[in-house]
């Protein structure tokens, strides 16, 4: 992995995105505060860690469709969080050991930490920055040395959407990365979904009182991240439903699922 020269510098008496969810996922690499807006989204949802193990898992299938169906052998995965407990570049490099992945946070510990995971990865980078600022992620020296923008990319902002607020404009940050994207490459989205379930609105409080963000949306709403591209098979859709290698996998009907299975939707869609 190439490094930056930077040595980021970060608060860890304050809960972050990219630890909590590591927290979730019974991950190392948190310190108590996060661990404390763990218990904060356990409380309002007991299967919270349920659900970011569902959220790990969508991505993997995602990616394994992307390298392994569509071709992609190189992603950019934005708000990716800390690169354990097999991530992008894991599940790409499985089948295309030269897969290109730079990881792209804001919370400078995912830098720090990645450095030392991904040190004798010479295909994988890690950047801090933030989606808020599409224009410095496509500058950057990491991102432009490692990915070929003449070819199609695997444009990942799974489980960030709902960290944004509407007001914010996300799908504006969003487009600006997709039009550095030639066609042929994918944009691969989970988020918070809204569909009337109670324990959807309780993941809403959790978020806003742990994090002091993490939103949820209608299907229709989530649809428009993906900026009219039309959508692979199956379609946005639950992620104990999503299986875009199985499209026509035999899955559990939507009322069937449990309570915490209905708090996040998964979807795919191709630039043409």
């Amino acid at each position: 992995m190439r490094r930056d020269a930077s040595s980021p510098q970060f608060d860890i008496d304050q809960p972050t995105i990219a630890r909590v969810y590591d927290a979730l996922l019974g991950g190392k690499d948190n310190f108590a505060a996060d661990r404390e807006g763990a218990k904060i989204y356990l409380k309002h949802v007991p299967d919270a860690g349920k659900c970011a193990i569902d959220n790990r898992a969508a991505l993997v299938r995602g990616v394994q469709y992307l390298a392994r169906v569509a071709g992609i052998d190189q992603f950019l995965d934005i708000g990716s969080g800390l690169p354990t407990v097999k991530n992008t570049h894991e599940a790409a490099q499985e089948i295309n050991p030269d897969a290109k992945v730079v990881y792209v946070d804001n919370d400078p510990i995912v830098l720090a930490h990645g450095r030392a995971l991904l040190a004798s990865n010479e295909s994988t980078t890690v950047i801090t920055a933030d989606l808020r600022d599409p224009e410095y992620i496509l500058a950057h020296e990491e991102v432009k040395s490692t990915l070929d923008f003449n070819r199609p990319i695997g444009l990942m902002i799974v489980g960030l959407h709902m960290h944004f607020h509407d007001d914010e404009q996300p799908d504006e940050w969003v487009r600006t990365l997709l039009d550095a994207c030639p066609a042929g490459s994918y944009l691969f989205i989970t988020d918070f979904v809204d569909t009337g379930d109670d324990l959807q609105k309780s993941i809403e409080r959790a978020g806003l009182e742990s994090l002091g963000n993490g939103w949820i949306r209608t299907p229709e709403r989530i649809r428009e991240h993906f900026l009219g591209l039309p959508l692979i098979e199956p379609g946005l859709d639950f992620l104990e439903r999503w299986y875009p290698e199985e499209p026509d996998r035999e899955v559990p009907d939507a009322d069937k699922l449990e309570p915490y299975q209905r708090i996040l939707m998964a979807a795919i869609g191709k630039k043409e």
